[in-house]
This record gives structure tokens, sequence and C-alpha cells, in this order.
């Protein structure tokens, strides 16, 4: 064989490993990068969330670790409160647009059931539930359709009491 001939058997050679060999690479080289992505969204709002509870126990006196109100809450009280619940929602929003899909992985799923299961816990509060329809007014239609559902379904399995409560009965 001569040296074209030698070329020329590389090449095809190349074309039939390489190519599907690279095109199969660059599948899973992107597959990998939209999982990190998904998991950095997930930490990056994971970490917002904690921020939040932060904020929750700074203000303390509002009582929005117990499950019921505890004595009337003076205005400025009530203004801090809406405030935090209007920063909440917000971060609810933000993690169901960027977390929830019709159609999820397994691994989305999963991602998308822990910010569920904070909307389920705090809905179960009945001052949450009360000051909603304000909060999500200009809200994401398809968000206010889910977190209605979710009060509603709160609602149906226990009003104020929390899921700890709820699993211990």
């Amino acid at each position: 064989m001569s040296g074209l001939e030698w070329l020329e058997a590389l090449s095809y050679l190349v074309t039939i490993v390489g190519l599907p060999l690279a095109i199969g690479v660059f599948v899973y080289d992107r597959h990998r990068d939209r999982q990190t992505d998904e998991e950095e969204i997930f930490l990056r709002l994971s970490d917002e969330y904690a921020d939040f509870m932060r904020l929750v126990i700074d203000n303390a006196d509002l009582h929005l670790l117990s499950p019921a109100v505890k004595g009337e809450l003076n205005e400025d009280q009530l203004e801090r409160k809406r405030a935090l619940f209007a920063i909440l929602v917000s971060l609810f929003e933000r993690a169901y647009v960027l977390v929830y899909e019709d159609d999820m992985s397994r691994q989305q799923a999963r991602l998308w059931q822990s910010w569920a299961d904070y909307m389920h816990e705090w809905c179960l509060r009945e001052d949450f539930r009360a000051a909603l329809p304000a909060l999500l007014q200009g809200e994401d239609p398809a968000f206010v359709a889910t977190i209605s559902r979710i009060a509603a379904m709160s609602v149906r399995n226990g009003g104020d009491r929390s899921l700890a409560a709820r699993r211990q009965s």
C-alpha cells in the first residue's frame, strides 16, 4: 500500500470510529453540564432559603416557626410578617420557575420535591394561606396554580398542624 492509500484508510477509520465517539462524548458532556447546572441552581436556591430562615430566626417575635400564632401582633410585627411572607413567596416562585418542569427527570423531580415540601409546610399555616391571595397577584400563572393547589391540599390534610405532627398521628 502506498502512503496515499494508508491515509485514505486512516480517514475511513476516523470517520467510522472517531466521529461516533466524538458525538457520544459531546452528548455525555452536555448531559453532565446540564445536571451540574441544575444542582448549582438548587444549591443557590437552598442557600437563599437558609438566608430566609435566618431572617425568620432574627424575627422570632413573629412566631413563624410555631404552627400557630401566639397572641396578637402589633402593627410593626404584622408589617414584618407580611414582608417575610412576600420574600418567601418570591423565593418559592423563583424555585418553581427554575426547577419545575412538566416532564422532569428523576433527579429534577427529587430536587423539586424538596421545594414542594417547603411550600406545603408553609401552607399549613393559616396566616400564610390568608396572605397568599394578595402575595400572588401578578405572579407566574402556573406558579399561582401550583401553590394554590398545595395550599388547598394543606387545608384538607390538617390546617395548622406541622408535617412532623401529622407524621406522628
